[in-house]
């Protein structure tokens, strides 16, 4: 009886030692799978502060610029390309200067994906001279933040004086041509001259004449043609002074302007929207000269009649061309090129009149 109990007793013991093991092991498992998922968390979860500025770093074409040596006065921009490479949108909650030498301004503050903005900095060449530089500090918002510090530099000349900072065509007609004059004033050593001036462009013509020299000093007027045959569209160009002086050979001169053609439309593609069988939808297309001229007709390249026009014969710079479009029965996306003749008062020669196309766009849904 006595070793029937002891028996007993001894199960129960294995039992309890048999169940404490158990939960041991359960405890470890448990354990593993913890710091198993704490690794996962620390492998996938918020990038650190390195991964962050490195996906910042991408959006930019490049991160620093060089002014190199610049005349007083002169007007000096540098545009970095900010583009959203990803699938979220990205806002750009700031953008600072560290100096006052330098006046950055970004052209969006919200990119979708896909999407470029420009960051134009401005280096104040009236203000400051000599060597400077400036860190301009671009900042993400939530929840992808992030900073990006771009570096900017450039040297003021004291002896080299430009006036005025820039040459600016501002808008020139198509075929025209256009001129701008800049005195450029030095004062420092005897001897000194500029040899050269080069440009990346053919846009341009420019003629050099020295006008008065001293033992101090030597002035200048340069005067820059823009060829009659270039295209339209912006300007953005630089000219480059070379001169003898073996330090700081080169003096860079901003060029900017937009050739606009003679007649233009707006906009080029006309979204009209979404509308049912029946219904009607009235948008204007904007057409400019920068001479007096006539609308000759407006017509779809292919004949709908879905599609009506209203237009006059007057001659004027500025013409309003209400195109109205009544949907039919036939559901669908429609696109239709809508082409519009204009000429100059007087003209009666097919060849000098103008073609200008625009795209029309619109869907009309079932009933």
């Amino acid at each position: 009886m006595r070793e029937h109990v002891l028996s007993k007793k001894l199960m129960g013991i294995q039992e309890v030692l048999q169940r404490i093991s158990m939960k041991l092991c359960w405890l470890s498992i448990h354990a593993i799978h913890g710091f198993l998922f704490l690794g996962i968390l620390a492998a996938v979860g918020n990038p650190g502060p390195a991964t962050a500025q490195e996906w910042a770093n991408k959006m930019f074409d490049h991160l620093e610029y060089d002014f190199g040596p610049l005349a007083r006065g002169a007007k000096s921009e540098h545009r970095f390309t900010i583009k959203n490479n990803f699938k979220e949108d990205i806002r750009i909650l700031s953008v600072q200067s560290s100096c006052g030498c330098t006046i950055p301004q970004v052209s969006k503050e919200i990119l979708s994906s896909g999407e470029e903005a420009e960051l134009v900095t401005e280096f104040d060449t009236v203000k400051f001279k000599g060597p400077h530089s400036a860190t301009i500090t671009v900042t993400f918002a939530a929840p992808f933040s992030a900073e990006v510090r771009l570096q900017i530099r450039g040297y003021v000349r004291q002896d080299v004086v430009f006036q005025p900072g820039r040459i600016e065509f501002g808008q020139v007609p198509a075929a025209a041509g256009a001129m701008q004059s800049v005195a450029i004033t030095y004062a420092g050593r005897d001897g000194w001259k500029i040899k050269d001036v080069r440009s990346g462009s053919e846009n341009y013509e420019v003629e050099l004449q020295e006008t008065e020299r001293t033992d101090s000093g030597v002035e200048y007027d340069m005067l820059v043609r823009l060829k009659k045959d270039v295209p339209t569209g912006y300007l953005k160009d630089q000219l480059t002074l070379v001169t003898n002086d073996a330090e700081r050979q080169y003096i860079p001169l901003i060029v900017e302007g937009k050739v606009v053609p003679a007649v233009d439309v707006e906009p080029k593609s006309l979204h009209l929207g979404v509308v049912r069988p029946g219904e009607s939808v009235t948008k204007q297309l904007v057409v400019r000269g920068t001479t007096p001229f006539k609308i000759i007709d407006v017509a779809c390249e292919k004949p709908d009649d879905s599609f009506q026009f209203t237009s006059n014969d007057k001659e004027r710079k500025l013409h309003l061309i209400p195109v109205t479009f009544t949907a039919s029965d036939t559901p669908g996306k429609i696109v239709e090129t809508i082409q519009i003749t204009t000429g100059a008062p007087g003209e009666t020669d097919a060849d000098e009149q103008k073609a200008l196309k625009v795209v029309a766009h619109v869907e009309v849904l079932s009933d």
